[in-house]
């Protein structure tokens, strides 16, 4: 039986403003990436957060973007590779900080937004993010999106790769999400959403936006917790994995 995770950003408020539902969120997924206070998220978020996910058997992984609450992580901003080293190992240790004060531990770390689509294209940008996660924690596990720089990168500085599958984005010939200004770049209908990811776990292809197919290898689907109706989008990914016969577990699990 094929073993897949879904996992969620969640944590994505800032003191008494909620982004998502996260509480409902966390009964449905298998793992969490917590926003670490840059784009979203501050120590009251981060904490109630991982807390949460503790008492739900949820893993925990850090959700590491530009220090831009105002735009939501979205914008990119110019900033030398050193920097964006030294800012990736700031919010890993922020966030396990929270975290062994809650008895748990981080097991995966990806990137958010802007910071996370440079991270794709740009091999340079790659190196130093997934440079920074290695020197924190070697053994944490990688959430990637496949055919990327940042893939590639974190197989380089030889840590555990798990592929993504963004159930709502749609993707290009190359296996690239397509920009959020594109139209059709967001996949909204639940039954489209819901036979994507048939199609994904039965043969291992997804549909372009021109109407090709590529192949694409997951062991994980994401669930963007801000998108609207997030939670009903959650229970149709589970009930498609499921009644496609594969097992959700947390992401150390899957394979």
């Amino acid at each position: 039986m094929k073993q897949i995770d879904v996992n969620s950003d969640l944590g994505e408020g800032f003191g008494p403003y909620k982004a998502a539902d996260d509480e409902a969120l966390l009964d449905l997924v298998s793992s969490a990436n917590i926003a670490c206070g840059f784009h979203a998220g501050d120590p009251v978020v981060m904490d109630r957060t991982v807390r949460l996910a503790l008492a739900r058997g949820v893993e925990i992984g850090a959700h590491v973007g530009y220090a831009d609450r105002q735009g939501f992580g979205r914008r990119h901003i110019a900033v030398d590779h050193r920097e964006l080293e030294l800012m990736t190992l700031y919010q890993l240790g922020a966030l396990q900080a929270i975290a062994d004060a809650a008895g748990q531990r981080l097991t995966h770390a990806n990137f958010h937004g802007a910071l996370g689509n440079l991270s794709f294209v740009d091999a340079d940008v790659a190196d130093a993010l997934l440079r920074a996660v290695r020197t924190f924690d070697r053994d944490l596990i990688f959430l990637a999106l496949p055919n990327t720089e940042a893939e590639r990168a974190a197989e380089r500085h030889g840590l555990r790769v798990i592929r993504s599958f963004l159930a709502d984005r749609a993707y290009d010939s190359r296996g690239l999400l397509v920009p959020r200004a594109v139209p059709g770049a967001v996949v909204r209908d639940p039954d489209r959403i819901a036979a994507r990811i048939t199609r994904l776990l039965q043969d291992g292809t997804v549909e372009t936006i021109d109407g090709g197919t590529i192949r694409l290898d997951a062991s994980s689907i994401l669930v963007h917790s801000d998108t609207p109706g997030a939670v009903t989008l959650a229970r149709i990914v589970v009930q498609a994995i499921r009644e496609a016969g594969a097992e959700i577990v947390p992401l150390s699990q899957a394979a």
